[in-house]
C-alpha cells in the first residue's frame, strides 16, 4: 500500500515538474515573439501571405458555419418565445447572443481546429525534415518568418472573421424567422440595430484578438518545438487542437468576469 502511493506521488511530481517546464517554454516562447515583433526587418510579404491563407481560405467554412448558427439559433428560441407572446423579441435575442457570446466563441473554435492544427503540422514537419535548421544556416531568422508572421495572421484575422460570422448569422436568422412567419428585412434589421449598444460589440471584439493571438501562439509553439520523427507532426497538431480549444474556453470565462465587473 505505501509502495503504491509512492509510485503516485513520483508520478504526479514527475507530472507537475513536466507541466511547469511547459508552461516556463511557452512563457519563453511568447515573450521572444514579442521582441521579434518589433524588431526590423519585418516580412510584410509572408504576413500578408498568411493573412490570405488564415483568412481568405477560411471564409466558406466561417460562412456555412456562421448562417447555420443563426438559422438554428432562431428556430430554436422561437417556441419559447411564443409561449410567452413574445415572438417580436426574436431578432434582438439572436443579435445579441450571436454577438456577444455564440459567434466568438464557435468561429474561434473552429479556426482553433483548423489554423491551429495546420500551423502546428506545418511547422512540426519543418522541424523534422530539418528546413528550420536549414534556414537558420542560410543566416534567415526561422523565428521571424514562421512563427511572428502567424501569430500576427491570426491577432488580425480572427476579429475579422468573427464580425463576418456576426453578419452571415443575423442572416441566418433572417431566413430562420421567415421559414414560419413573414418578416420584413428592413424591420428586421431595424430591430437588430436598435437592440445592439457599444457594450455588446467592444467586449466581444476585444477578446477575438486573444483568441486570435492564442491560436497562433499555440500552433506555433507546439509545431516549433516538434520532437524529432515524424509520428511527432501528428502529436503538435492534434496538441495544439486542444489545447488551443480549452484556451478559448478560459479566456471567454475570463472576459465574462471582466465584463461584469467593469462594464
Amino acid at each position: 500500500m505505501n509502495q503504491t502511493l509512492t509510485i503516485q506521488k513520483e508520478r504526479l511530481g514527475t507530472y507537475l515538474n513536466q507541466s511547469f517546464i511547459e508552461v516556463g517554454r511557452a512563457t519563453e516562447f511568447a515573450i521572444r515573439f514579442f521582441k521579434e515583433a518589433i524588431r526590423p526587418p519585418y516580412e510584410f510579404k509572408e504576413l500578408l501571405k498568411q493573412c490570405y491563407l488564415i483568412g481568405y481560405k477560411s471564409l466558406p467554412l466561417v460562412t456555412i458555419t456562421g448562417f447555420i448558427m443563426g438559422l438554428v439559433l432562431t428556430l430554436q428560441s422561437r417556441p419559447t418565445l411564443a409561449e410567452f407572446g413574445a415572438e417580436s423579441w426574436l431578432p434582438s435575442m439572436v443579435a445579441l447572443s450571436l454577438i456577444r457570446e455564440i459567434a466568438p466563441v464557435i468561429t474561434a473554435l473552429i479556426c482553433a481546429g483548423k489554423v491551429a492544427s495546420g500551423i502546428g503540422a506545418e511547422l512540426g514537419s519543418m522541424k523534422v525534415t530539418e528546413q528550420i535548421d536549414a534556414m537558420e544556416v542560410s543566416a534567415i531568422n526561422p523565428f521571424k518568418y514562421l512563427v511572428v508572421t502567424r501569430i500576427m495572421a491570426t491577432t488580425l484575422m480572427i476579429p475579422l472573421l468573427v464580425i463576418y460570422a456576426d453578419g452571415i448569422g443575423i442572416v441566418g436568422g433572417y431566413m430562420g424567422i421567415n421559414i414560419h412567419g413573414d418578416v420584413n428585412v428592413v424591420r428586421y434589421l431595424s430591430q437588430v440595430i436598435e437592440s445592439i449598444t457599444f457594450l455588446d460589440i467592444f467586449p466581444a471584439t476585444i477578446k477575438t484578438f486573444f483568441f486570435g493571438y492564442f491560436i497562433g501562439m499555440i500552433g506555433c509553439y507546439k509545431g516549433y518545438n516538434a520532437e524529432n520523427g515524424t509520428e511527432s507532426v501528428g502529436k503538435a497538431a492534434n496538441s495544439a487542437v486542444v489545447t488551443a480549444s480549452l484556451t478559448i474556453f478560459i479566456i471567454d470565462m475570463i472576459a465574462v468576469q471582466v465584463t461584469d465587473l467593469f462594464f
